[in-house]
């Protein structure tokens, strides 16, 4: 079966990973299309044309593409297999196609495998999957992200061998350049040059940890190498994993102390470039102010602590560690900014606005269609199911008929089983006080010496029973039948347990959501400037604004 075709002319080049294309072998690819033409198809996808006519993009097959491009011109129709892509999935097409390929540089790869484990949430053992490499040889790919410019440069010349880099990876950029002339020149061998090197990375000099027992202590050399001279400065440790393990121990303090500000905090290691980008509101990267409002309650937005070495313990805030997800809100937020520009000037709508200015409008809430509410994190489905479950009991309680027939219905549906003896029997011996038998026998003789009250009592309490035995998906059913309404059971003023399962970010957007940042006005940001307890006892204590009936999105059923 013949593949389709597309004329050049529509398709443009996409997001291609791989920077360097060798003129040798595109020279001999474009004299094959020109005399054979191109006979295995290029991948391609939709996408919105541009101004040059552009209606596609090309995914896998840029080198084809080129040369066909070369030989024949914009106008020759090429093979081409059509697919429906997001931006996510035609890079990671693109980048898994690239790497695979075995003439692609070290440093290429390096920047791709970090795109790819960017998309995957930091997940390398899937992205190591992906691309079909070893866990070991993803690490040690993503660990030449943090070489300088120079190093990569001298490794895609050949001028270095890759474990030259990957040593000097373990360094400071700085410290990297200034032992590049010297391994080269001198040819030093990866052998001989991995002693030194790792000692140089354990600088104690540059240190974030408390390095109070380190001065007395005899791994701590102040001798300079005979290698290198004065390229490498004095005071290292010549105990690695004595210094790792300090420095672990501070990177994972660090963290620990932001975990009441954030839903997430990562250490960031070397390839861990794209598993997280700055939440913007505004600019290129902006997500909309709405948008990012929303983001501060989502649990893959936080902090990272950096673990490279020339960054080391440094605190970036306000991170978001899915990409993804930021670049399609970011690309809805941009598109509702065209689309509001190409709508046409009209007469004034009422209340004053353009119609343009009212499509805008509309289109961009379209666009973001952003829900402002605390994500539901396993601590907060807890406690909602809590809530639940109590909210319904005591209203089940308020109404025998009610419970009744709830009773019934849970037993038709084969529920009845999620009544535990043992529940039952506390209820019994609250409301007979006596201790329920262990024996059927004895059982049937004391609830039929009960009076009618106390066996409707105890109807109810099966029913109560049953609710609290009940799996989340049921117990959430009769929720919804039952109309619960939670503003007759819960208050802010009186969840401060709640409030402290929650992080600064997360607490940020129920106040938003609530309505207490507008009544704070100007004090919201100083209030949140202070200590999380400090945080929750403002947050329960606003002058003017009114608990009453107020009630997070994230609690209801």
């Amino acid at each position: 079966m013949q593949s389709p075709t597309v004329v050049i002319g529509k398709i443009r080049t996409g997001r291609n990973p791989r920077k360097y294309f060798d003129p040798v072998k595109m020279a001999e690819l474009t004299e094959s299309a020109r005399v054979e033409g191109i006979i295995q198809p290029i991948l391609i996808r939709p996408v919105e044309e541009d101004e040059h006519g552009h209606e596609f993009e090309v995914v896998a097959g840029e080198r084809r593409y080129r040369a066909a491009k070369a030989a024949h011109g914009v106008d020759f129709p090429m093979p081409v297999n059509i697919k429906e892509l997001t931006d996510a999935e035609a890079d990671r097409l693109a980048l898994i196609e690239n790497v695979q390929r075995a003439d692609m540089a070290p440093s290429e790869e390096a920047v791709s495998a970090s795109q790819i484990v960017g998309q995957l949430k930091g997940d390398r053992d899937e992205a190591a999957r992906l691309l079909g490499w070893s866990r070991s040889t993803l690490d040690k790919r993503l660990a030449l992200m943090n070489c300088s410019q120079s190093v990569l440069e001298a490794l895609n010349e050949r001028k270095i061998q890759l474990g030259h880099a990957e040593l000097l990876a373990t360094l400071a950029k700085d410290k990297q350049d200034k032992l590049l002339p010297v391994i080269i020149s001198e040819k030093k061998p990866i052998a001989e040059l991995k002693k030194t090197i790792e000692a140089a990375a354990c600088s104690l000099e540059t240190a974030i940890f408390d390095k109070t027992d380190c001065t007395s202590c005899p791994h701590n050399s102040s001798l300079q190498t005979e290698m290198f001279g004065e390229a490498i400065a004095s005071g290292n440790c010549t105990n690695r994993a004595c210094y790792e393990t300090k420095l672990d121990a501070k990177l994972q303090g660090i963290a620990y102390g932001l975990k009441d500000e954030y839903p997430i905090i990562r250490i960031m290691r070397a390839g861990d470039n794209h598993t997280r980008i700055q939440l913007k509101v505004d600019g290129p990267t902006g997500v909309g102010e709405e948008q990012a409002k929303a983001c501060h309650a989502c649990q893959n937005f936080g902090a990272a602590v950096s673990g490279l070495p020339d960054s080391m313990g440094k605190v970036y805030s306000g991170q978001c560690f899915d990409t993804v997800c930021n670049q399609q809100k970011v690309a809805a937020r941009l598109k509702a900014e065209r689309d509001a520009a190409k709508a046409p000037a009209t007469k004034p709508a009422p209340g004053g606005k353009s119609a343009a200015a009212t499509k805008g409008e509309k289109s961009s809430a379209a666009a973001e269609k952003v829900v402002t509410a605390i994500s539901e994190s396993d601590k907060v489905k807890n406690y909602r199911t809590d809530v639940w479950r109590k909210a319904l009991r005591k209203e089940v309680v308020q109404n025998a008929e009610l419970a009744n027939a709830y009773l019934i219905s849970i037993a038709l549906n084969g529920l009845a089983r999620n009544i535990g003896g043992d529940k039952m029997g506390k209820i019994f011996e609250k409301l007979t006080e006596q201790k329920a038998s262990s024996s059927l026998q004895g059982c049937l003789t004391a609830v039929h010496a009960l009076d009618t009250g106390k066996r409707q009592q105890l109807t109810v309490a099966l029913t109560v029973a049953a609710i609290d035995g009940m799996e989340v998906s049921n117990l959430r059913e009769l929720c919804r039948y039952h109309k619960l309404d939670l503003r007759n059971h819960w208050n802010l003023q009186k969840s401060q347990d709640f409030l402290e399962m929650l992080t600064k970010s997360e607490t940020k957007v129920l106040a938003d959501e609530l309505g207490i940042r507008k009544v704070l006005g100007d004090g919201f940001a100083k209030l949140f400037n202070k200590s999380k307890p400090e945080v929750i006892a403002g947050l329960l204590a606003v002058d003017g604004f009114d608990y009453t009936g107020k009630v997070p999105k994230v609690l209801g059923c």
